[in-house]
């Protein structure tokens, strides 16, 4: 009895060391994505072309990063057959890789319009819009893996909150652009760039808010998917 006992401890143990690595080189892939969207933001605001290649090439490694640990995410599904809170956890983790891996593209695509608006001649003007909402979502990517490391629901729904913001100041910096576009037509092939460059930001911002949604999602087993932020603090509140 005591062997069997001791033989179950290990595989126990054994399994929690799987969800530790696949949790931490989670958390170290959602690093690196965060380091892209600020470098693709640094690269479109200097127009730095080194450090927008810099940031296509690092694409790669978050598409091998999502590949490898989905793939263990996998393995472990198929083995341990994890039941109730470990599975919401392996599932929220394969959920968060794609999020992130997508945030990845999107950063790389900043970096592609740094790189032809450079060759366009440079910014048609002052874009602070870029650095704002660049800041904004690299600091949702930042708190949406702070709330997952902690389990911290009361982060992702602050998280999920910036997300509408986001929206609002996209909306209102995409809206200026076209104006400026309309008064000067020679801006339009540059200010195109920016505009493309502020819709993969936002999409940052989404992407945050899903992975502040799949913490809730972790912690309460509530599914708080394509609902509004008023309804997903109402569930959050419900669940406590």
């Amino acid at each position: 009895m005591k062997e069997k006992n001791t033989h179950t401890h290990h595989i126990s143990q054994q399994f929690n060391t799987e969800l530790d690595d696949i949790k931490t080189r989670m958390l170290e892939m959602g690093g690196l994505v965060e380091k892209q969207v600020a470098d693709a933001t640094n690269a479109f605001m200097q127009l730095d072309t080194g450090l927008a290649e810099e940031v296509r090439k690092g694409d790669a490694l978050v598409n091998a990063l999502e590949v490898s640990i989905d793939e263990d995410c996998t393995i472990i599904l198929a083995r341990r057959q994890p039941a109730a809170s470990d599975l919401r956890l392996v599932l929220s983790i394969s959920k968060i890789l794609s999020d992130l891996e997508r945030m990845g593209d999107e950063a790389s695509k900043v970096a592609d319009s740094a790189i032809k608006l450079t060759e366009l001649g440079g910014l048609p003007r002052s874009v602070l819009e870029i650095r704002h909402i660049g800041d904004h979502v690299a600091g949702m990517v930042r708190g949406s893996l702070d709330a997952f490391a902690r389990l911290d629901i009361d982060l992702a729904l602050e998280v999920a909150e910036e997300d509408k913001a986001v929206d609002l100041e996209y909306g209102t910096a995409m809206r200026s652009l076209v104006t400026y576009m309309i008064e000067d037509p020679r801006t339009i092939s540059s200010v195109l760039q920016v505009m493309w460059a502020l819709r993969s930001l936002e999409r940052v911002g989404d992407h945050a808010r899903n992975i502040a949604e799949h913490v809730i999602y972790l912690v309460k087993g509530a599914n708080v998917r394509h609902v509004n932020i008023e309804e997903m603090a109402a569930t959050v509140q419900d669940q406590s």
